[in-house]
């Protein structure tokens, strides 16, 4: 017996090539660049009065987690 025969079924279905659909790899990036665009300019964003930076999220997650919310 060769060692392709003795191969499983799942090992053969993993080589093979999958088609991903045009806007499988295009919604990530899509997501990423608008995220992007709001990042860098908060002004547009309509949250932009709220604080902002990671000290403000990092009191808020040590608030939940004492709180016992989690």
């Amino acid at each position: 017996m060769s060692a392709a025969s003795r191969r499983s079924p799942s090992a053969k279905a993993s080589r093979r090539r999958t088609r991903l659909p045009w806007w499988a790899p295009a919604l990530p990036v899509i997501s990423f660049m608008v995220l992007l665009v709001l990042a860098a300019s908060p002004a547009a964003a309509r949250a932009a009065s709220a604080p902002q930076g990671l000290p403000p999220l990092l009191e808020l997650l040590a608030g939940i987690l004492r709180a016992g919310a989690w």
